[in-house]
């Protein structure tokens, strides 16, 4: 169980890695307290005034100039809430919803957005219970806050609506009341606090990068396995090649193959005699590609974090304003997701091209003609015919993938009668990473069933330690595939390796700079 003492602002992305792989308990730290307090006293004595406060005692969105009267202010909150709660589909799935809880809490702790104490503890406390909001996935456009989703959220807080315990469904009711937890009735601003953000934006597109750091160490693996598989040469991975051109995540990667792949005595069996100038492009320009790939997954990774820490709600308070002659509430549009939008299709792109690159090794090991392995990789072609269908999967997954990567940022559809006029789709943009991300993970287990297979053609000769550690991992979960057999629980099971990141747990020191 990790247990993190949350310091606003100050997430780090092993913070929410944490978070996303295992449930633990949190804490907020003691200074930040101050800081909520003072925020919400600005908001009471807004209210106390009477003067017109967008979000306080205004009505939404186009209906800001309608005033509401004090006595009304926590019926206001509340009609948000419900009226906000319209998402729809299935339900995120609880290492999201924490992620959503975390960045959430953090957000209002930094003392922007108004609200009490009570609201960050509430939170708290739903998250240390292991309460998760059932949030349906669907009904962000991602700009005035993923507003949807959030208010599924708040609906918790509110003891409305249903919640996940421990995999079940259940009554938020029940669950608050199980939990020694007391339904809070929201004050003025804090409904509009807890539905405006990037939160759940940003959440969906943090599992597609996290779930992109493990298919590119994945892809890694198998593209060196493959390598090797196909008798290719580890002449394009030459440091000098790399360092002429100056591409970081390029000269990273080649490091990495050469590592992968040092110490083959396959490779050494065809140093001299071997016929063969250059290997195809998906051997020869792995560093290339997946080296780009690995910037583009750690620019994602910066814009996230700092999403992560940010305060995106509306409006936002600034107790110490007046004293300096400024506004101490003012309306502008953090809300507004562009940053994840761009970040998430960015992912999309990576995760596509490391399917795409994973699929032509699959094509490349099965054809005879380049690999020299036998046909579809089976010892009795004909009769049997291997992985020629598998391929055909592979394939179809990868072409699936083109068109999921068409970026969702350019779309635009106003809302809110023309109020909200440019939106960013963020949240669809980050929703459809999990979907890549396991048609490429589908991928990369089949290349892995292929690559170890064409390995145990050249035996007696091994593989590197590296590589032969990984293979030994998969034989003991699945045979060689000496003919024909029922193959879907195998890819299934590949599949489950490359997602869970196994591939690359025995040399993970050779990807630590993809985990800052």
């Amino acid at each position: 169980m990790n247990h993190l003492t949350l310091a606003p602002g100050s997430l780090t992305l092993n913070d929410l890695r944490t978070v996303w792989q295992s449930a633990g308990s949190l804490a907020l730290a003691a200074e930040a307290y101050a800081d909520i307090e003072a925020s919400a006293a600005t908001v009471q004595a807004i209210v106390a005034k009477g003067d017109p406060a967008y979000g306080i005692n205004t009505g939404f969105g186009i209906l800001a100039k309608r005033h509401i009267p004090q006595a009304q202010l926590e019926q206001l909150q509340q009609n948000l809430i419900l009226s906000h709660a319209v998402g729809t589909g299935e339900l995120l799935p609880d290492h999201v919803v924490r992620l959503i809880l975390l960045t959430k809490i953090g957000s209002l702790a930094r003392g922007y957005s108004g609200v009490r104490p009570l609201i960050v503890d509430t939170l708290i406390a739903l998250y240390n219970a292991g309460i998760m909001p059932a949030i349906p996935a669907q009904g962000s456009v991602g700009a005035s806050g993923d507003l949807a989703p959030l208010a599924h959220m708040t609906l918790a807080m509110l003891g409305v609506g249903q919640v996940r315990m421990k995999g079940e469904l259940m009554d938020a009711g029940a669950a608050l009341e199980a939990a020694g937890i007391e339904p809070v009735m929201l004050a003025a601003k804090e409904g509009l606090a807890l539905i405006n953000g990037t939160q759940v934006s940003t959440a969906l597109a943090l599992h597609g990068l996290f779930m992109a750091e493990r298919l590119l160490e994945g892809a890694m693996v198998t593209g060196a396995l493959s390598l090797d598989a196909a008798r290719g040469s580890d002449a394009p991975f030459d440091p000098r090649v790399h360092a002429v051109r100056g591409q970081p995540g390029q000269i990273a990667a080649a490091r990495i193959y050469r590592e992968l792949v040092a110490g083959s005595a396959i490779r050494a069996s065809h140093l001299v005699g071997d016929e063969r100038v250059q290997d195809p492009y998906s051997l020869r320009c792995q560093p290339q590609v997946m080296g780009a790939v690995m910037d583009l997954i750690a620019n994602a990774g910066r814009t996230l974090l700092i999403e992560s820490n940010a305060v995106t709600d509306n409006p936002l308070i600034f107790p110490d304003a007046q004293a300096a002659g400024g506004a101490m509430i003012v309306s502008g549009g953090n809300f507004h997701a562009e940053p994840v939008a761009f970040a998430a299709d960015t992912l999309a792109l990576a995760i596509a091209e490391i399917g795409a690159l994973a699929e032509r090794r699959i094509a490349l090991l099965i054809d005879s003609t380049l690999s020299g392995l036998p046909p579809f990789l089976v010892k009795e072609p004909g009769v049997n015919s291997g992985f020629m269908i598998a391929h055909v999967t592979a394939a179809a997954l990868a072409s699936e993938n083109k068109s999921l990567a068409h970026p969702a940022s350019v779309d635009s559809l106003p809302t809110s009668a023309n109020q909200e006029d440019h939106v960013s789709m963020a949240t669809f943009a980050a929703r459809r990473l999990d979907q890549m991300a396991h048609n490429t993970g589908v991928i990369i287990g089949i290349e892995l069933l292929a690559a170890a297979q064409g390995i145990e053609f050249h035996r007696p000769l091994t593989s590197s330690s590296h590589l032969e550690h990984v293979h030994a991992q998969l034989r003991g979960r699945v045979a060689a595939f000496d003919e024909d057999r029922f193959f879907a629980p195998d890819i299934e099971a590949a599949k489950r390796m490359v997602m869970q990141g196994e591939l690359s747990a025995e040399c993970r020191e050779l990807f630590a700079a993809l985990h800052p």
